[in-house]
């Protein structure tokens, strides 16, 4: 059975920068894409962004993820199980909590698999 752990979030100041990871373990991670998606308060779980199986980056289309577009990052490190969300220049706005959500082979469908989640907190 996969499981995703995130680990990352915390509180940093506007402006400034996080890194969020997440782990899989129990399945084999180079045939999951993997999906950064976030759940701000009062609002409906959205795709930030995702990175397929062969590396390929795809943002959401929601006007957040567009957003953010120029400021967070994907990354996988297949060696570690591990996939990167780098967030640059950060803003109240994104204030959330980020999931990581896993689906196999290279698909945009929904993901089948979650963590538990990692909340963002930006603020001064």
């Amino acid at each position: 059975q996969v499981q995703l752990v995130e680990s990352g979030g915390g509180l940093v100041q506007p402006g400034g920068s996080l890194s969020v990871s997440c782990t899989m373990s129990g399945g084999i991670f180079n045939t999951y894409t993997m999906n950064w998606y976030r759940q701000a308060p009062g609002r409906q779980r959205e795709l930030v962004v995702l990175i397929t199986t062969g590396g390929y980056i795809k943002y959401g289309d929601s006007e957040y993820a567009v957003s953010a577009k120029d400021r967070f990052t994907i990354s996988r490190d297949n060696t570690e199980n591990t996939v990167y969300l780098q967030m640059n220049n950060l803003t109240p706005e994104d204030t959330a909590v980020y999931y990581c959500g896993a689906r196999m082979r290279t698909t945009y469908d929904f993901p089948t698999d979650w963590g538990q989640g990692t909340l963002v907190i930006v603020s001064s």
